[in-house]
């Protein structure tokens, strides 16, 4: 297991411990562009693209060293995972929202395709079940 900086949660800057209704009151303009799909630097933190900017190249790193049919599990939160997610799919940043969020402990899975890289599971919470067919 790795420890890196580069999967930590997007920096909020002044949001970072105020509640939806605090961000609201306080930076109801700031937060309306945002949600708008502006480029917004948060309380004065990070961009989204920033944040797929560090996090992307760490992922693609690990991913590049693993033995065929290996799996590389990535840990971080919902808003680094998405915007990571949106990077590698080469969708263009005010596109990632469209993803939706990463509920708590629930997880994506993306596959290399013939094309780079596809999104196969979003915001799973439970494993499959097995399909039992007729040979049982």
């Amino acid at each position: 297991m790795t420890h890196d900086a580069a999967l930590r949660e997007t920096y909020a800057g002044d949001w970072q411990g105020l509640t939806h209704d605090e961000i609201l009151a306080r930076y109801g303009e700031q937060y309306t562009a945002w949600k708008r799909g502006e480029p917004v630097r948060r309380g004065g933190g990070e961009l989204e693209t920033e944040v797929a900017d560090r996090a992307a190249p760490f992922v693609l790193g690990h991913a590049d060293k693993l033995p065929e049919n290996g799996t590389l599990v990535v840990v971080s939160h919902g808003g680094t995972i998405r915007t990571t997610i949106g990077r590698l799919l080469g969708l263009e940043p005010h596109h990632w929202e469209g993803l939706g969020g990463l509920s708590n402990c629930c997880w994506s899975v993306l596959g290399e395709g013939a094309r780079g890289w596809r999104l196969l599971e979003h915001n799973a919470g439970t494993l499959p079940e097995p399909v039992l067919g007729d040979d049982v």
